[in-house]
């Protein structure tokens, strides 16, 4: 018996919105995700591995921490051989400051060992057999196929997409997890659109649609996103306040680098990154809806 197929009635719109929002390319994923950690003249078993790796010491970690921590280990020689070879001190050294750097020491070993024991020192071809390696969960499994292997299995979800997705109403009711909003998504959306979504949402929630106090202001989708506006400041800063924008010709909206979780506490400790400007064009346009 077939059931009744559900898509959000504006998701369309807002997925153009978030691509002309992410067009620029200047967000921490772009340049320090796990597509751009590895070595690409190493052997195509490397690679694949140091892709693993790199998703592997991301979790709760800033893509800026989590690039250092690659090419420490890069530098050193990452390879199932090598991280086998290595100490425990030594490699907590290297990858240091991740987050759980110490669990991760462990996970890279035990992982590392089972690939050279299972799999010849490469990695699975398949997520039911990435997610049996200690350290991995669905995420990481369905990023590994996309990125290491050419091959979409799934949706990569991680807390920036899990959060926007739920924002925005792309899933038929709330999601409690990560793992909840994958199934939930790969039930409505294209297939063709699966690869582009982790990497289009995570840049867009890195700059835009903060963990805490989103740009909802500045975002293009803030006429039809149900979330718009609640998270945020209930009231725009007068020009010439402190915390009023200084006028200029072009619309400038801070960056937040890519984390995980963020920590109430933690993050007016964040280090400030780049300003991604938006079209003077855009700026109109956004100006004339509220007018009218």
């Amino acid at each position: 018996m077939k059931t009744e197929h559900w898509e959000p009635p504006d998701w369309k719109k807002q997925f153009g919105f978030i691509r002309e929002m992410r067009s620029s390319r200047d967000a921490p994923v772009d340049s320090m995700g796990a597509e751009k950690c590895y070595d690409p003249e190493a052997p195509a078993h490397v690679r694949r591995f140091q892709v693993l790796v790199s998703l592997m010491l991301s979790s709760q970690t800033k893509d800026q921490v989590t690039a250092a921590a690659m090419q420490n280990l890069r530098a050193h020689g990452c390879t199932v051989e090598n991280i086998l070879a290595t100490d425990e001190k030594t490699l907590g050294k290297l990858i240091y400051p991740v987050g759980f750097w110490r669990n991760k020491v462990n996970y890279l070993k035990l992982t590392s060992a089972m690939l050279q024991k299972e799999f010849g020192g490469d990695i699975p071809n398949c997520v039911e057999e990435l997610v049996r390696l200690p350290g991995v969960g669905p995420k990481m499994a369905h990023l590994a196929m996309n990125i290491a292997w050419d091959q979409v299995s799934g949706i990569g979800v991680d807390t920036h997409v899990h959060r926007i997705a739920n924002r925005l109403g792309w899933l038929r009711k709330p999601a409690k997890n990560p793992e909840e909003t994958r199934k939930a998504l790969e039930e409505w959306l294209p297939r063709e659109l699966w690869r582009e979504i982790n990497w289009l949402l995570v840049g867009f929630g890195q700059q835009v649609c903060l963990p805490i106090n989103p740009l909802c202001s500045v975002c293009l989708n803030q006429h039809s996103c149900p979330s718009a506006h609640k998270s945020s400041p209930p009231k725009k800063p007068t020009v010439g306040s402190p915390h009023s924008p200084s006028p200029s010709p072009s619309f400038k909206v801070k960056t937040e680098p890519g984390q995980e979780t963020v920590d109430r506490d933690e993050r007016t400790k964040m280090e400030s990154l780049p300003t991604t400007v938006f079209p003077t064009t855009q700026r109109r346009r956004q100006k004339n809806k509220v007018n009218h």
